[in-house]
């Protein structure tokens, strides 16, 4: 196999991004509000309880996500609860999140699941 370029490589004048030294990384809004407004547009149950604890649950009822700062788990560092149910109902996986992670990589993490095709599996099983 020969390899062969077909145009030179031209370094780009300025990276398309800030260099990472001079990125802005999320490390604030600790409220429910940006993963709260993903969810609602995505249809999905969002209710408050009278604790100032928020859940959501998938239109499927298959995924639940919490944020509950009144809880015990939140004074051990669980601010965030996320639970996904195979189609049988049992638990599949969950993932939590302390309050120290910004409420913007929760919803990308969310963002990331919603967006995934539910026909896709590993390819290495």
């Amino acid at each position: 196999m020969t390899l062969t370029t077909t145009a030179p490589f031209q370094a780009p004048a300025a990276l398309p991004f800030a260099a990472l030294g001079e990125r802005e990384w999320l490390l604030n809004c600790h409220c429910a509000g940006p993963v709260t407004d993903l969810l609602e547009n995505q249809g999905w149950d969002v209710v408050s309880d009278p604790d100032c604890n928020v859940h959501c649950s998938s239109p499927d009822q298959r995924v639940y996500v919490g944020f509950l700062p009144e809880s015990p788990a939140a004074a051990r560092g669980e601010l965030w609860h996320i639970h996904v149910k195979k189609t049988n109902g049992t638990t599949g996986w969950h993932q939590s999140f302390g309050p120290e992670t910004p409420a913007q990589a929760v919803a990308g993490f969310l963002a990331a699941l919603i967006s995934s095709s539910p026909s896709r599996y590993c390819t290495c099983i």
